[in-house]
């Protein structure tokens, strides 16, 4: 039994270890990530790209989560999240984000809503884990396509992204071409009030929201092909000053797509790229890098590399 337990172990080390660098995940293509520190891991959320090699179009039905304690090798959790699990949306799962409030987890997922409100839509799943299973909070769409009139294209309510203010206030922000939040009320699967436009440089998707000392960083993607930029500003809704690029965009993929934590005491920016053998704009891979603030408080220019961060393990971490 020992011996049968020890090789047990030691193989499930080995699958774990083979998903160091970048990128993180190498047996599937991914994409869109948002991450998650719980206690002393990391959940890193991702979308399954699906397309075949010459695929024209993105293929993507599910959402995967893994997990680490050191920022360096990777535990594949499985699907936390299907598109089938929402009954009124019909496809895409889309760039999500999570957070966790009051115990719960909650997960914004942009799919494709029915032909009862064409075009793109946001809906709420939760869990009581990080790792899921999610289920539909609402059963009917947060944000659908019908509610914002900014742009005449159907994909405009996508890329959502949560942050909950020291005041405990949450907001979501969203948007394809034009930038959007809203107040989320307390049982986070509800808008507080409207829903507001922001200008922004040559806002193109993506926005993210963290914050690091006093102030708040609006990452996004910017231009088409994209590249991350950033603004900062003294509050979660602005106003923002542009500050500029932190990641070139891709030699091959046009998206980049970032999520930016603290974990043990550093800072990290996921985001994805082509890099996997036969990878392209419909096979993605999410990688991870280190991320570094200047001495007045912007961030510094980050490459991308094939190694990644080092090792940056919690206590008790294995």
């Amino acid at each position: 039994m020992f011996k049968k337990a020890a090789v047990a172990s030691a193989l499930a080390t080995l699958t774990t270890l083979a998903q160091a660098g970048n990128p993180i995940v190498k047996d599937i293509f991914t994409a869109d990530p948002a991450a998650l520190v719980d206690g002393n891991r990391v959940y890193l959320y991702v979308g399954h790209d699906e397309a075949p090699k010459d695929g024209k179009d993105y293929v993507m039905r599910e959402w995967r989560v893994l997990s680490s304690c050191d920022m360096k090798n990777w535990t594949d959790q499985g699907s936390p999240l299907n598109v089938k699990a929402f009954k009124w949306a019909k496809a895409d799962a889309w760039a999500a984000d999570v957070t966790k409030r009051y115990g719960k987890y909650y997960f914004y997922a942009p799919v494709e809503h029915d032909a009862s409100k064409p075009g793109k839509a946001i809906g709420v799943a939760v869990s009581d884990k990080p790792s899921g299973p999610f289920v539909d909070a609402r059963g009917s769409a947060l944000v659908s396509n019908d509610m914002t009139r900014e742009t005449d294209i159907p994909w405009d309510d996508i890329d959502p992204a949560v942050f909950i203010d020291k005041d405990g206030q949450a907001y979501l922000y969203w948007g394809n071409r034009v930038l959007k939040y809203a107040r989320l009320k307390p049982n986070m699967i509800e808008l507080d009030g409207p829903i507001h436009t922001v200008g922004i440089d040559n806002f193109t998707e993506a926005a993210y929201l963290h914050r690091h000392d006093k102030t708040y960083y609006l990452s996004y993607s910017r231009n088409f092909p994209e590249e991350t930029a950033y603004a900062t500003g003294p509050s979660a809704t602005g106003p923002w000053t542009f500050r500029g690029k932190i990641m070139d965009m891709n030699k091959v993929v046009k998206t980049i797509h970032q999520a930016i934590i603290d974990f043990n005491g550093k800072s990290y920016i996921f985001y994805h790229n082509d890099k996997l053998p036969t990878g392209g704009e419909f096979r993605r891979s999410v990688a991870v890098e280190e991320l570094h603030y200047n001495p007045d408080g912007t961030i510094a220019f980050i490459p991308q590399t094939a190694e990644g961060p080092a090792a940056n393990p919690s206590a008790g971490c294995k």
